[in-house]
């Protein structure tokens, strides 16, 4: 990296004439400039005191360079041209130093409370000069028309509106201080207008050696990089400067790339993502809780990146990568070739959550193995629908979740897979994934809360099985789900549980859950079962006989239930949830008689 960067103290007015004459512009990606006056009379006063604001990174940009970013000027500036350098970190502060110190336009700007103002900003000398005032109460800034006024607009407290006015009022305007023949000018004219009084002549003279000079003089550290560094190092470099403002992500480095070729990446994302919420919705009420909601934008570049790579692999190039230096290395006609069909593959992947009984963002295990099922689905297209490609689609997926797969870094993970799948459904050897998935059974007490993949994941299957709702018998699909309210709720009631001091690893665990109309989980309440039962066939008008088969859908034991025992209930029930994970996942789970399930469980699963 020595060879690709360089670092110096730059002068701010350097600096500053390079942004006025556009040598020095923003790369797309950077966000609108956005801080607040308070902040900007901050950032002045410390320049004014010679205190450090931070080390600029800038980059060396040509035209013909390795990196090609959409370039645009600085909020203020004018200028028109390719610039020689694009600043990567260092933007808020300074847009903040040209529009206040540099230019002659307002600043615009907002409150602290987020409204938009315009603002010109001054120095009052004699504050200045006094060593009991804070700096940065010395940095006035004026409204428009630069008057400040009070009693709801009444009374005017400041008036520098015109040149004599700010020699009345001792106000120094910071946008002439790095204009030597206007700062002359002023100077000429504010001696004049004091007639040439030695006591203001050496107060203005003591003014300009403490606090202008320091500023006019004010360098700041700017590290280089070279033209020719690349765009995972750019990234990488930005991600680690910038650790107090908005993370650069790999999305921001390609819209600025594409942007160079004049193709608008984040309106084209924009477009998709809406299309992909709408088409995974339950409802067009329930778009917030769509389940294509959680895909990224990065997401979506990391896995045409991983369709690309794959078809290139297909024609004997390099092996199928997806990491950050590959999607950074995507391409304009990949993307505009690939992203039409990628689209669909998502839509095609939430159409098979749906058939898993996984309805929402909320309660999607694992969002990023949305990633390369959508490629799987690109890459088969009619072919997926076939009912043994399905199966072995549904086996890796639930493989994926139970066996915790894709909890970490994954981007190894979406290759291997991608592949693997191909080749399984083709006649090979099962993926890594499948090969390697192993559901340990005392997993189930573990499994407290939604955070879990595979407790997510245990709800789904119990969905997936044809659970109906205890009073109403209907059947928990996508026309009831949100409708109904539908959530996971203790089958043994928490308050129940806890009177009779049950062990709370045990029925708080996903082994005493299950999913249930939000009106069902009122009517039962506290109660102990034997007596929610009663309470339901008496006062919800249900049979028994109905009763029961409800029950027994969500693979509860109806006796164990109706007796109020919980220990009986509890294994019977461990026992189904573990056949039923055994068969999503179409592999045996081992060690149901091990040493360590009897010592969780009391006995074998068995």
């Amino acid at each position: 990296m020595s060879s690709t960067f360089k670092s110096n103290d730059t002068a701010i007015a350097s600096i500053l004439k390079s942004i006025e004459d556009g040598q020095i512009q923003l790369p797309d990606f950077q966000r609108g400039w956005v801080w607040d006056d308070h902040r900007i009379k901050a950032l002045i006063a410390s320049i004014s005191n010679a205190y450090p604001v931070g080390a600029l990174m800038f980059l060396e940009f040509s035209e013909n360079g390795e990196i090609r970013f959409k370039y645009r000027p600085f909020t203020g500036a004018t200028a028109t041209g390719s610039p020689e350098i694009l600043v990567l970190d260092g933007q808020q502060r300074m847009t903040s130093i040209f529009n206040s110190l540099y230019s002659r336009k307002p600043v615009q700007t907002r409150t602290e409370k987020n409204k938009e103002i315009q603002r010109y900003y001054y120095l009052d000398i004699e504050k200045s000069l006094n060593s009991t005032t804070d700096r940065v109460d010395a940095v006035i800034s004026v409204p428009e028309d630069k008057m400040i006024r009070m009693n709801f607009g009444r009374d005017i407290e400041l008036d520098v509106s015109t040149r004599e006015k700010e020699f009345a009022n001792k106000m120094f305007p910071l946008n002439i201080v790095y204009d030597l023949m206007e700062f002359m000018e002023w100077l000429n004219g504010y001696q004049k207008f004091h007639n040439y009084d030695p006591i203001i002549s050496q107060q203005f003279s003591e003014f300009n050696r403490d606090v202008l000079n320091p500023i006019q003089s004010y360098k700041v550290p700017v590290i280089t990089l070279g033209k020719n560094t690349p765009k995972d190092a750019v990234c990488q470099v930005f991600e680690n400067v910038n650790t107090g403002g908005v993370s650069l992500t790999v999305f921001e480095l390609v819209t600025a790339t594409f942007a160079a070729d004049n193709f608008e990446l984040r309106k084209d994302w924009e477009e998709r993502k809406r299309k992909m919420i709408d088409a995974s919705a339950l409802s067009y009420v329930n778009q917030d809780q769509a389940l294509l909601k959680v895909v990224s934008s990065s997401d979506f570049l990391t896995a045409i990146t991983l369709l690309d790579r794959y078809y290139v692999r297909q024609n004997g190039g390099e092996a199928i990568s997806c990491k950050k230096r590959d999607v950074l290395k995507l391409i304009l006609d990949k993307y505009q070739k690939y992203s039409n069909d990628l689209t669909e593959g998502f839509i095609q992947a939430a159409n098979f959550m749906k058939e898993q009984r996984i309805f929402t963002a909320r309660d999607l295990p694992y969002s990023t193995q949305l990633i390369p099922l959508s490629v799987m689905f690109t890459i088969l297209k009619g072919k997926a629908q076939n009912s043994t490609v399905k199966q072995k689609i549904s086996s890796w997926y639930w493989c994926g979740v139970f066996g915790e797969m894709y909890g970490g870094a994954n981007e190894t993970r979406f290759a291997t897979d991608v592949s693997g799948m191909m080749e399984w459904i083709n006649g090979g050897k099962e993926p890594d994934t499948v090969q390697r998935a192993y559901f340990q059974p005392t997993r189930l007490l573990s499994l407290q809360s939604r955070l879990s993949a595979a407790y997510k994941g245990v709800m789904a299957l119990i969905l997936k099985k044809g659970c109906l709702d205890f009073v109403t018998g209907s059947a928990m699909d996508f026309t009831t789900f949100l409708d109904e309210s539908t959530d996971i709720h203790h089958i043994f009631p928490r308050k129940y549980c806890e009177d009779k001091k049950l062990d709370k690893r045990k029925w708080n665990s996903i082994v005493n859950k299950t999913p249930l109309f939000a009106k069902t989980n009122r009517s039962i309440g506290g109660s102990a079962p034997s007596k929610y039962i009663q309470k339901i066939i008496h006062d919800k008008q249900v049979t028994e006989i109905n009763l029961n088969n409800y029950l027994a859908s969500h693979l509860i034991s109806v006796e164990d239930l109706k007796s109020d025992h919980f220990n009986e209930y509890f294994i019977n029930r461990a026992k189904s949830l573990v056949n039923l994970i055994s068969d999503a996942m179409d592999k045996p789970i081992s060690n149901l008689d091990g040493e360590d399930v009897v010592k969780a469980f009391g006995q074998s699963l068995i």
